[in-house]
């Protein structure tokens, strides 16, 4: 009986790890592209509030559907294959939404970039297990994650002006050709894992019995359901706000200027790219401080929201929007908890299919927040501050499942972090014994 190695790291998986993060990079620009430009898609095809957030309600929703689909493809056909399909589609997608001559096509077209999407955070996930070794994973996924802020930024400071400058066509099919830029050396250089690092062939059933059986034994993991809650609590509130509703609420709610609420959006951004370093290092060091992070950032998300939502004035004062959207920041960090659970809980073989389920839960609550948001607007003639009230709802229903299943997953990973000691206690063994007999 032998260990299987640990993957080495090092300067090429640091490489071929850059190649899967750039293609990431480009999908997080094109997704949150709407974001900035939510009030020209309105003007551009005549909708109302709750038209305009069926665009990112559409897109979330095929990306959440999505998730667990192409954590069974990642699984079975590997990184390279599923981030390929996943640049074609979200290329198309944005080159189609630039083109859109109707509100049903502009539909269409963001369905087609979230299904592309779907396919590249967990398959940079599973880049970043098949390259580093396990103890490296937390902070290889809160940089995953900065990198995502980044493309994030680019769609805050360059989209937006461009898309002011040169119009509607032009910025979105100009930034298109993105997704080619990184398709080519995703072709030519990724490698799925580091040559004698090969994963052990997975036993698999046929058709849907595999799907069956990765999917239920990955669920039957309270690691995996308290990662999903983890990352359906901690996400939502900082991702609806960036990908929609925050730049019309500090626009037409808060009488802010649309270059102040955009220096609002980037803080943000830039907040959650530092703390992304702060968070992941706090967790690859001492994990005990996983729960915490996640909970207190719920705590305090909430009760800055409240703060601002709650205020007497006509208007929240701008220290209390700078100090909501930096600490909005700390979102994104706190969701990639969520992973640091679904990670130890499964084996190598249902890494993809976990880490799918796991992703599925802030999308699912972003994509409620979008929707509720957008239908309070409208019913209740724009006003912000109830229709922002439905983020406590569902922090409140997220926080109480965390409690209650931290208790299970907690102990079922000291079961396993024993049973794989004992494992390499006795490899050791015999490695000494047969070190004696030789």
């Amino acid at each position: 009986m032998t260990a299987t190695p640990e993957p080495p790291g090092g300067r090429r998986a640091v490489a071929v790890w850059s190649i899967g993060v750039s293609v990431y990079f480009v999908a997080v620009v094109f997704r949150t592209s709407l974001g900035v430009a939510g009030l020209d898609a309105a003007d551009r095809f005549h909708v109302n509030a709750s038209a305009l957030a069926t665009f990112s309600l559409l897109q979330l929703l095929v990306y959440a559907g999505m998730q667990i689909p192409v954590g069974l493809m990642v699984d079975r056909l590997g990184t390279k294959k599923v981030l390929t399909l996943g640049a074609v589609l979200f290329t198309a997608g944005q080159l189609a939404f630039a083109l859109a001559p109707s509100y049903g096509m502009a539909l269409a077209a963001r369905a087609l970039l979230g299904c592309g999407d779907a396919m590249t955070f967990i398959s940079v996930l599973r880049l970043g297990s098949r390259w580093f070794p396990p103890r490296r994973g937390p902070l290889m996924a809160q940089l995953a994650g900065l990198v995502g802020m980044a493309g994030n930024l680019v769609s805050t400071l360059v989209l937006a002006p461009v898309l002011h400058g040169v119009g509607w066509v032009a910025a979105f099919a100009g930034s298109s050709a993105a997704g080619l830029v990184v398709l080519v050396p995703l072709l030519l250089f990724l490698r799925d894992h580091p040559e004698g690092h090969e994963p052990e062939p997975a036993v698999r059933a046929g058709g849907t019995g595999y799907v069956r059986t990765q999917i239920a034994e990955s669920w039957r993991e309270p690691g995996t359901r308290l990662g999903l809650w983890v990352h359906f609590t901690t996400q939502f509130p900082a991702m609806f706000f960036l990908l929609l509703w925050g730049m019309p609420f500090l626009v037409e709610d808060q009488g802010l200027s649309r270059n102040t609420a955009g220096a609002l959006l980037t803080l943000t951004v830039a907040s959650n790219m530092v703390l992304g370093l702060v968070y992941g290092q706090l967790v690859a060091r001492r994990q005990s401080a996983r729960i915490p992070l996640a909970l207190g950032t719920v705590g305090v998300t909430g009760t800055l929201w409240a703060a601002v939502l709650a205020h007497p004035g006509a208007h929240a004062p701008m220290w209390l929007l700078i100090t909501l959207c930096t600490v909005l920041g700390a979102c994104g960090p706190a969701s990639m908890i969520g992973f640091d659970f679904a990670r130890p809980a499964n084996p190598a073989a249902r890494q993809g299919t976990a880490s799918g389920i796991t992703n599925m839960g802030g999308f699912l609550a972003t994509m409620t927040t979008l929707l509720a948001v957008g239908l309070l607007l409208d019913a209740t003639g724009d006003d912000y501050r109830l229709a922002f009230c439905s983020v406590f709802v569902l922090q409140a229903l997220g926080a109480a499942q965390i409690l209650r299943l931290r208790p299970h997953a907690l102990r079922r990973e000291r079961e396993r972090a024993a049973e794989a000691a004992g494992g390499q206690g006795v490899i050791a063994n015999s490695r000494r014994i047969a070190s004696a007999r030789s």
